[in-house]
């Protein structure tokens, strides 16, 4: 693996703040924005896109430039260093968003489902940042499994199921009724391996569901895959740091936290024992994950 790239204070660029603006520069700053178009692409193994980045820290006109092209793509920068390059995120209205209709659609028929996606991929990132210091922490990183994604997020329906009988609120919706309640529903019901005559795991079965999720962000640059043990074993990158720390406001990920199915106290995440897991349908060897 390349070694971070480091930017010295040595060599400033020469300022260019009175200098028009040539064919040339928007071309470089279009270049930067391609380049972090590319999120499997590690500055450190392209002299080009490491000369930008240093010249987007050296040359605030540059740096600007670069920030409309993207703006206008309709792209937000999240962050722009060695560690991410230019990380970029897509807003709703940019050509570049996958919307999670879409997504579920080129994974299943059933319109159900796309909650079930989307309740895997809040999981994951649940799961590998369960603390605010950690994702403040930009060395922190974060390590999932397929199994624990699905073992996460059964433990979440059981308190879910656990809090809407306290609270005497129907436990049979509609199931394309939408929202975080809705959707542990859904999961709870759905078998986790499944079966099919080839031994292969169905794209239908929730670590099936998860397997997907944590492939789309494997490809996106979120994650980098480590092994095949317990379904799969990923760990987090700069990117999806950045990605996260974006939605770490939304409602949905602070419910899913705040169920306390997983404790940190010391720096390690685990998944709290159940009262009784007989009717949890949890993966055999869920392989929960560990951080560092």
């Amino acid at each position: 693996m390349s070694e971070p790239v480091e930017w010295s204070e040595a060599e400033p660029s020469a300022p260019s703040a009175s200098t028009a603006v040539t064919p040339a520069d928007a071309a470089d700053a279009a270049r930067l924005v391609a380049f972090g178009l590319q999120p499997k692409l590690a500055p450190a193994r392209d002299q080009e896109y490491t000369e930008l980045l240093r010249r987007y820290r050296d040359d605030p006109a540059f740096a600007r430039l670069a920030d409309a092209v993207a703006a206008g793509l309709g792209l937000i920068v999240l962050e722009v260093s060695p560690r991410a390059g230019m990380a970029v995120t897509a807003a709703e209205d940019s050509v570049f968003a996958v919307r999670m209709g879409d997504y579920a659609r080129r994974t299943t028929a059933d319109s159900g489902d796309r909650f079930l996606h989307g309740l895997a991929h809040l999981a994951a990132a649940a799961l590998a940042f369960p603390r605010p210091e950690d994702l403040a922490d930009d060395a922190y990183i974060g390590r999932v499994t397929v199994n624990g994604v699905d073992a996460f997020v059964r433990q979440a329906c059981r308190r879910l199921e656990e809090r809407a009988a306290e609270q005497g609120e129907n436990t049979d919706p509609a199931t394309d009724a939408p929202g975080l309640e809705a959707a542990w529903r859904i999961w709870a019901r759905r078998s986790a391996t499944g079966a099919t005559k080839d031994a292969r795991r169905p794209a239908a079965s929730t670590t099936g569901i998860v397997a997907k999720a944590l492939a789309f962000l494997t490809d996106s640059g979120f994650l980098q895959r480590t092994g095949d043990d317990n379904g799969g074993t990923y760990r987090t990158t700069a990117r999806y740091q950045l990605q996260v720390r974006d939605l770490a406001g939304s409602a949905a990920l602070a419910e899913l936290l705040e169920l306390g199915v997983v404790p940190v106290t010391d720096g390690t995440a685990t998944l709290l024992p159940a009262e009784d897991t007989d009717d949890l349908d949890l993966v055999a060897d869920a392989g929960l994950p560990f951080h560092s």
